[in-house]
């Protein structure tokens, strides 16, 4: 049977990698983003692979449910929900941090990921089958100077995945948050309002993760036998590991 996978954020990064990872295995494909012009590249690149592409904002609770009525038939029904879209604006501590990019990390990461995984869902529930996949970041359990509202929210995102775990017992519907370190996509460029010098220097000298290897992380958690459920999964770079905490001493 072919599967049908949704995911959210694909016009970059893990969003894109995954939608060629799963078109190569010939799952239907559904990509949706903001970038209409970059979705629509994508499609053209992935055929012959199914695909239906959606350009819409998953901050606009009214777009999503626009965007679930509307799927054509042959991929309404949804196997795979990949919650990806998200961005971390900013790195400035919270007393400085700029207050409408804290609103749009809380609109985008967190609300973007409850109004399609609510639209979504029931319709899993109701075949007896489905995965919603998160994606979270090391960032929501380990915290870092200047990651505040991004950490919280991806702190918000993982506690959300295991409380829909929780409430889909026994529907059959998996779970999976998936919670990345470093790794080098658009990320650091938004983060950072497009300044390439900053952004590149966040991975100069190390080797991060790339896109693939996320991708093939979530091939990987929904590829499994139906009654094997991921509900968390933590990858960092081998450069990447953990520091004493700091101590602010007097003079």
């Amino acid at each position: 049977m072919t599967k049908t996978i949704c995911i959210t954020g694909a016009t970059a990064g893990f969003g894109e990698a995954m939608a060629r990872r799963f078109a190569r295995e010939g799952w239907r494909v559904i990509i949706t983003g903001r970038r209409r012009e970059r979705l629509e590249a994508l499609a053209g690149e992935l055929a012959p692979a199914p695909v239906h592409a959606a350009a819409f904002d998953v901050q606009s609770r009214q777009a999503v449910e626009a965007f679930v009525a509307g799927l054509p038939a042959e991929f309404a029904a949804v196997d795979v929900l990949v919650n990806n879209a998200g961005l971390a604006l900013g790195l400035d501590p919270a007393q400085s941090a700029d207050l409408d990019q804290w609103e749009t990390m809380v609109d985008t990461n967190i609300k973007g990921t409850l109004f399609m995984t609510r639209a979504l869902v029931p319709g899993m529930v109701g075949r007896g089958r489905g995965h919603v996949v998160t994606l979270g970041s090391i960032a929501g359990t380990y915290p870092y100077p200047g990651a505040n509202v991004y950490g919280a929210t991806k702190a918000f995102v993982r506690q959300f995945a295991l409380n829909l775990r929780a409430d889909l017992h026994g529907t059959g519907v998996r779970v999976t948050n998936i919670e990345p370190g470093m790794a080098e996509t658009e990320f650091s460029l938004v983060r950072f309002s497009g300044d390439e010098g900053r952004a590149g220097s966040v991975y100069q000298g190390m080797q991060p993760l790339v896109a693939d290897d996320i991708a093939e992380l979530v091939h990987y958690a929904v590829s499994l036998p139906p009654h094997v459920n991921v509900n968390r999964l933590e990858v960092m770079p081998v450069a990447q590991s953990f520091g004493p905490f700091p101590v602010a001493r007097q003079s």
